[in-house]
């Protein structure tokens, strides 16, 4: 698709209760995740908290144009740990996590137990356009994240976007602004970990297209000594 933004960067929020929850559960083999808060309010965890602020010492000398947040808890809070000073920050709900229905604070065990009929649907359909019932596909993300692309390139053209989202973001992006085809996508989340608190991000090239010049860098918080912290997050272990 045609994106008329220089550069375009997803900063995956802090570590979140919710991700200490479900490495808990995944470890115990646990069939259900224990969180009592609803998916978009789940918060940071104080580790979270100090990623995000690492990522802010990263913003500080090219700071974004803009950064546009999803709506739930844990990514609007690291957006205002991390934007520099005088920087507009606009939540869209647009940038959501995935929602995943039925198989939501489900553990992989959780899953295959519950809903085996699901796991063989997903296996026919592939897991790009499988659909919990109640949930979101990996398509479903991308058409949301595509109608966000086209509104900031007409409001925004030729500036620096910063997203604070969540890892199926990057996934959804890299298919958007790099063209990657399905199956490579899919092969390429399969090998890929997206660190809470890192950084992916894009630049525009001559002929219009987008290169990937940053890959889930943590570099800003090794700098701080900050832990990086990642998790099979949802948008890989259920989908």
């Amino acid at each position: 698709m045609s994106v008329d933004l220089e550069w375009v960067a997803v900063l995956r929020h802090g570590q979140s209760t919710g991700n200490v929850a479900r490495e808990e559960a995944e470890s115990a083999g646990a069939d259900v995740i224990d969180i009592a808060e609803r998916d978009a309010d789940v918060p940071l965890t104080e580790l979270g908290r100090e990623q995000a602020e690492a990522a802010g010492e990263l913003f500080a000398g090219h700071p974004p144009d803009l950064v546009v947040t999803s709506t739930y808890r844990r990514a609007w809070d690291t957006a205002r740990l991390a934007t520099p000073d005088g920087v507009a920050i606009v939540p869209d709900e647009r940038l959501r996590d995935r929602e995943l229905g039925v198989l939501d604070l489900l553990t992989s065990h959780g899953v295959r137990e519950r809903w085996p009929d699901e796991l063989r649907r997903k296996r026919r359909l592939g897991k790009f356009y499988y659909r919990p019932p109640g949930g979101e596909s990996w398509a479903d993300v991308v058409l949301r994240l595509r109608s966000l692309l086209h509104e900031l390139s007409a409001e925004h053209a030729g500036q620096r976007v910063l997203l604070a989202a969540h890892e199926m973001t990057v996934f959804a992006l890299r298919y958007l602004l790099e063209g990657l085809p399905e199956p490579d996508l899919l092969r390429a989340a399969d090998a890929t970990e997206v660190p809470n608190g890192s950084v992916t991000s894009w630049e525009r090239d001559r002929d219009g297209g987008f290169t990937m010049v940053l890959a889930q860098e943590v570099g800003h918080l090794h700098a701080t000594d900050t832990p990086p912290t990642a998790d099979d997050d949802a948008a890989r272990q259920l989908s």
